[in-house]
This record gives structure tokens, sequence and C-alpha cells, in this order.
């Protein structure tokens, strides 16, 4: 281990013998002294971890900035240093780098979707100013996930769930596929350790049964290739725990059953010398259909190239082959990282590697469009966790997609106008349903038609970012006409129903009044249900609007009574206008109104007789409705009062709550809340289960044989 500046600058040597050893030992000796006295949650030394860290970014052979970087990355964050002092004694260069490195530290990317879509665009940005620095970010959380054991378990499963959800993906999608493999699978330890222990010992088990699998192959290999005169270096390797249990898991297949969990790497001399090999491979063994994949000719956007092959190796056991020269090699271990890397004290100049802000400017073109947070984190996500398939246009040009496409997604890719106008596909010539997946080598032809326009069971079938986004803006279009129609006829009864016009004159004053862009925006959300009518009535003329009201009068909600007969309403069911009701008669008391499904009914299915078939007025209620709702909410410090503050801003009103049960951690109780209908009541549950702090919501109904009295009789006050 790395553990003196002896030993780094050792390690940096090794590659780079030019490399500015003075300033790399003042930047160990500076966070050295700038880090004494704190100490990591294991009891080491803190500056253990920033030395850590320059170790694997030297093991990956970067420039000296990014090397003094990893050993100064926590001083402007946890120290008394300043970006003034770092830059003013390590150059300008190192003191951005290390100020972004703090930036991105301070990113909560697992907080909220909205948060977490902004800060998704605070790391894009900082990897288009210098990719540098999340390659500094990467391998400090490399190093805490290898060091993760003296954290706490609840602090472990953080970082391993934000490791397997971000970083790691990032990795993958920069290219350094060793690092993605090793974050999942450190994760996968945290998170899974069962499912990994029970791996590795199946593994155990098969190799004692089976041998050394690996080791045949190799010479196999090794043994075809010298036959046809290929100098090449073969290496074989069991696949990653986590990537074995991932493929278990999508395969629905027990370990018994998969076969590609080996995998091989051929490093030839030349790209020629790939091809040749590739021939050689296949004629020795037989290839599995659809599992070769050309990445020489058509490379990845991070310059990974080569080919891919599965093929039927000893005892029908499938093995995966990858073929490529070491140039291709070294861009396929470090990916985009390769930019920066020296050989023999001269930055290396790898004809694969790929231009970083070529790359990231593709990388982020395609979210400049996205209008909403929303949008934005699903084709960031998208972006990162897929792989790709190439596809072509009738003309042959190269389309590239997500994994799991469809030709919904190729045609907005083409253009926006010939996504919204598409009819129909063929695939290789086959009429093919809109919902088909396209595979890699497929040519695609989209049929379109004058005065299509989007359909919104598009969105269950595109899967880019790009495609979703442009059904969604066509949709709200859309949607936005239908609303804006609807609006008028509302706007019209809830002003004739107070003996006045809806003119435009009226519209435009309530729209002035309530803040609105316009009589268009004010019909909108009149349309939508974001307003009603008698909120608009109320910004013009508030006077009539209180006097006239237009929700409907609780004492004649329901039709179907006797003029003057009384009713109420069951309290256990507690059923709410817009619910389907019966009424059953009481001689001297009216009418008690059930829910069509209340369990209580069945006490009078022999007496018809008093059944009566009821409805509510259709119309705005006021919320005067009791219902009651059972709520499982964490023990916590200000849970209850976000919740009644939740109900309030959704418009109900709490008029009786009772604790059921106090639990240590969680508390489960009953709060009687008064809303205008259903559709009400179901939109407040809607939030609160929204609510991270609540563990589970139902509406309470009394069963069948409890009192009918009210809450407060239950014995739950």
């Amino acid at each position: 281990m790395t553990t003196t500046a002896d030993d780094l600058i050792r390690l940096v040597k090794g590659f780079n013998p030019k490399t500015n050893e003075k300033l790399i030992r003042d930047a160990f000796a500076y966070g050295e002294e700038m880090h004494e006295g704190q100490f990591r949650h294991s009891g080491e030394p803190y500056f253990t971890h920033p030395v850590a860290v320059a170790a694997i970014l030297a093991e990956q052979q970067l420039d000296d900035a990014t090397i003094i970087t990893a050993l100064l990355h926590d001083t402007i964050e946890d120290t008394k240093a300043s970006y003034g002092e770092v830059a003013k004694r390590f150059g300008d260069e190192v003191a951005e780098l290390v100020d972004g490195v703090t930036k991105l530290t301070n990113l909560q990317l697992t907080s909220t979707e909205t948060k977490q879509a902004e800060n998704f665009r605070k790391l894009f940005m900082a990897m288009a100013k210098d990719l540098r620095v999340i390659l500094v970010k990467l391998s400090d959380r490399l190093h805490n996930m290898r060091t993760i054991k003296a954290m706490r378990p609840e602090k472990q499963a953080q970082k391993a769930r934000e490791t397997m959800d971000i970083f790691a993906p990032l990795a993958g999608r920069m290219g350094m596929q060793w690092m993605r493999e090793e974050l999942e699978d450190l994760a996968f330890r945290v998170l899974n350790p069962e499912a990994r222990a029970s791996i590795i010992r199946r593994f155990i088990t098969l190799q004692k049964e089976a041998g050394d699998v690996i080791q045949r192959i190799t010479a196999d290999m090794h043994k075809e290739l010298e036959g046809v005169g290929i100098k090449a270096e073969v290496f074989g390797r069991a696949k990653k725990p986590y990537s074995i249990w991932r493929k278990m898991e999508e395969k629905e297949q027990s370990f018994s059953r998969l076969s590609d969990i080996y995998g091989f790497r051929i490093i030839t001399a030349s790209e020629e010398d790939c091809y040749r090999a590739l021939g050689a491979i296949h004629r020795r063994w037989r290839a599995v259909p659809g599992r070769f994949k050309d990445y020489i000719s058509q490379p990845k956007t991070n310059g990974y190239r080569s080919i891919h092959t599965t093929v039927s190796g000893r005892d029908g056991k499938r093995v995966e082959v990858q073929i490529r020269t070491q140039a291709m090699h070294d861009v396929a271990e470090t990916g985009v990282a390769a930019h920066w890397s020296y050989k023999e004290g001269v930055r290396s100049e790898n004809p694969f590697a790929v231009d970083p802000a070529r790359w990231i400017a593709e990388l982020t073109e395609q979210f400049d469009s996205e209008d909403d947070h929303e949008s934005f984190l699903e084709a960031v996500k998208l972006e990162m966790y897929t792989d790709k398939v190439f596809c072509f246009t009738p003309k042959g040009e190269v389309i590239k997609l997500p994994r799991g496409a469809t030709p919904i997604d190729f045609a907005y890719a083409i253009h926006t106008r010939i996504g919204s106008a598409c009819v129909g596909a063929k695939i290789d010539g086959i009429r093919v349903p809109l919902w088909t997946r396209i595979k890699n080598g497929q040519s695609v032809e989209i049929i379109t038609a004058e005065g299509q326009t989007p359909q919104a069971t598009w969105l269950d079938i595109a899967t880019t970012g790009k495609a979703k986004t442009a059904i969604r803006r066509s949709l709200r279009e859309v949607d936005r006409e239908r609303f804006i129609k609807l609006g008028r006829e509302l706007a019209r009864s809830a002003f004739e129903h107070i003996g006045k016009k809806a003119t435009d004159k009226v519209l435009a004053t309530a729209a002035k009044n309530m803040r609105l862009g316009g009589v268009d925006a004010l019909l909108e959300r009149l349309g939508s249900a974001e307003l009603t009518g008698r909120e608009t009535v109320q910004s013009v003329y508030p006077e009539l609007a209180e006097n006239g009201g237009d929700e409907i009068d609780s004492r004649r909600a329901v039709i179907g009574l006797e003029p003057g007969q009384k009713f109420d309403r069951a309290p256990c069911c507690e059923p709410l206008p817009g619910e389907r009701i019966v009424g059953i008669t009481f001689r001297g008391k009216g009418v008690t109104l059930h829910a069509i499904d209340c369990d209580r009914l069945s006490i009078y299915e022999d007496q018809p007789e008093r059944w009566l078939d009821l409805r509510w007025h259709d119309g705005s209620h006021p919320a005067e409705y009791g219902a009651t709702l059972d709520l499982t909410i964490g023990n916590d410090r200000g849970v209850l009062g976000r919740i009644c503050t939740l109900i309030g801003e959704a418009a109900a009103n709490i008029s009786d709550l009772n604790f059921v049960e106090r639990k240590p951690d969680f508390f489960r109780l009953l709060v009687h809340v008064e809303v205008r209908d259903a559709a009400h009541l179901h939109s407040l549950m809607l939030t609160l289960e929204a609510e991270n702090d609540v563990a589970e919501i139902t509406r309470y109904r009394r069963p069948q044989g409890a009192d009918p009295a009210p809450l407060a009789a239950e014995g739950l006050a």
C-alpha cells in the first residue's frame, strides 16, 4: 500500500519519469499538515485516504495535476486551507480541480427528484469544465467503498445504494469498466451479502467439480491462434458476483443454468489480427447467434473498441470473448481518462482516446432541450444505465439508440417532425408494431402521415429522453386546447349562476386579479380543474360569489328522496359524494346513506322495502363530509405537524385525531377529515402517501358488527 511520498513518487515515475517530483512532495506535505489531527472512522489518520486516492489515479497513469488534486481534494472542504492558498502554492489548474471536487462532494445526488435533477445538471457542468474532477471523485468513492466496513450500517447502506445507482454506471459510461465492476461488487457486498456469498460458494463448488476451466480454455485458444500464425495474449476470468447475480435476475435463471459466467480477452498486435482471431475462434467453437458485436467498426462514444462474441466452449458452456489490440485495450481499461494518460514521461498518443470535451458535448447536448426536471433526470439515467444499439436508416446512415429502443425512438432521433407524424414502421422491410425492440444492425424505415399527432400510449413505448420529452410537449399542446375549450364552458356556467356573462373583458379582469398570464391561461386552469368556477367568479365579484356560490347545499345533496325527507351518512362506511350509494329507511328517523359496498348492508338483505335507490348531485360540494384515514407514521420530531400541514394545504379539515398504537419507531392513528367528495379524499391520500414519513395509509371503515357510533365511542380516543 502507498503510505509515503516516496512510495507515491515511485509509482508515478513508473509511467512518467518526467514527473514534477518536487510539486508532488510539496502537495503530500501540505495535505498531511492540513489533515493533522483528523481521523477516519477506522481510527487511521485521515490523510491515508487522499494518499490512497492518489495511488488509484497513479495506477491509471494520469497526469501530475490529477494526482496532486487527489492529495488535496478534501483540504478546502475539511481544513483551514483556502482556494487562494492552494492556487498560490500549486497553480490555478490544481486549485480549480480541487474546488470542483469539493463542489461535487456537496451535491446530494440521491435527494428528491427535483433536487436530484438540478444536481445532475451541476454534475454534468462540472464534467464539462474538466473531466478530471469526476476521475478524482470516482477514485475517492472507490477507496471509500473499499474501506466502508468502518462506517455505521445505515451509512454503509446509503453509500452502497448511491454507488450502485450513480457512481458505478457513471464509471461504466466513461468506459472505466474495471472500476464499474469493482464499485458494483463492493456495493453488492453491502446491499446483499447473502446473495454474494452464495454465488462465491457455488463458484468454489463448480471449480472443484470441473477443475480449472479458465486455464484449459485459455490454452485451447492459444493453440488455435498459434495455428494460424497470430501472436496474441489471452486472459480468462470468472465474471464478478454482481454481474452473475444481475444475469440471474434478468434471465430468471438459477446459477446452475447460467452458461456465460466466464469471460476471455484476446489482445492482438493489429486490427487485422483481431478479425483473423475472430475467424479462428469461430472455426474452433460454435458461435452463439445474436451475441456478436463489432465495436471496432462502430466504436462507442467513449472511444471503446473491441469485437465481442459468445461461443459454446467445453461441455456446451458458453464463454464470452473480447478481441482487441493493445491500444484499444488501454482505452477499454481507462475509458475517457485515456486522454490524460502518460507513458515514458509524455502524454500518451492513443489514436482511440476520445477528446473529453467532444464526449461531454455529445452527452450534454441531448439534455439541453429538456424543459422540466423529470424529463432531464429520465434522460440522464437512460443515458448512463443503458448500452447502445446501432441501426440504419434506409439510406444507410447509422443511428445510435439505447438498448430496448423502439421505432418511436428511432423516428424522434431523426427529427421531431418525423417522430410526431409516425404512423408505422418497417424493420428490415417487414411491417412491425411500434413497440418492437430494435436490434443491432437492423434497418428501420418510418412511415408518416399528415395530420398524425403523438398518442399518449407512446410514452409507454418510447425509451429515450428526447422522444418522451417531445411526446409530452405535444400532448400538453393538445390538452391545452381541450382544457381551454372546457374552461370557457365552465366559466360561462359559473358566471351565469350569479346572473353575469363571462365576456372576454370579465375573464381578462379575473386573470389579472389572479396573476395569471392572460385569458387562455385562466381557461386552461379552469378546464384542468386547477381552478374552480367559484374561485374565478370570486376574483371579480367577491360579494356575489359569497351569496350565490356554486357549491351544492349539503341539505339537498342527494337525489331520490321524498320532499322534506331527511338523511344522514352511515358512520360505518362514511359515503362521500361521487360514490355509489343506497338509502336505508328508519321509521321516524329518515334515511341513512350507505356506500354500495358497505358490509353492514347485509343486515337489511331480507328487508327490501327499506332500500332506496339514491345518488349524489353532480357538481361541487362543500368540504364538510367526514372520512377516516388509518395512518402509520414515523415516530420522529415534527412528523405529525407536517401531516397536519399537508392536510390543511389540500383544503381538507381535521375534525378528530386518535392514536391507536404507539411503538418506539412508528405511530398508528385514525384521522377524521372533512372533504368535498371521493376525488378530494383520493387526492389527499396520494399527497400523504408521497410523504417519506408515512409508512402506510388506508381509508378506515368500521368492520361489520362494530358499534356504528362516532369515533370517540370506539374506545380509540
